[in-house]
């Protein structure tokens, strides 16, 4: 069978997406959502990861700035002292060394004083 063809079978039987993370690797966010309006400290980021075959330990992250190691897989982390304004956080499974492994959950908020208005 051609490569091309050995391609096209794959992506049409759906297997590329399970192949990336077949070791069972995950990260999910449960709450805030993507898009919340959160304060700017307190606001709990409820997690939960699965560590594949090279995972070793997953870390929190703020505007791409490593803001904690998780120690452990089920959660929370505290977020504390957002400035005002937008960010990205992310949950990441990393190696021993702090590389990514390739599992990730991101989202983005809005910091606002409580009672604040943002548009």
């Amino acid at each position: 069978m051609s490569l091309l063809r050995s391609a096209a079978l794959i992506v049409a039987l759906g297997l590329l997406p399970s192949l990336a993370f077949a070791g069972g690797e995950s990260v999910n966010i449960a709450s805030p959502s993507d898009g919340a309006k959160v304060q700017v400290s307190g606001t709990q980021v409820v997690y939960d990861a699965a560590l594949g075959p090279n995972g070793d330990h997953a870390v929190v992250t703020v505007d791409g700035t490593e803001a904690a190691v998780l120690n452990a897989l089920k959660g929370s982390y505290t977020l504390n002292k957002l400035s005002l304004g937008d960010h990205t956080v992310c949950i990441k499974v990393v190696d021993k060394e702090r590389v990514p492994t390739g599992s990730e959950k991101c989202i983005k908020v809005t910091a606002a004083h409580p009672g604040m208005y943002t548009y």
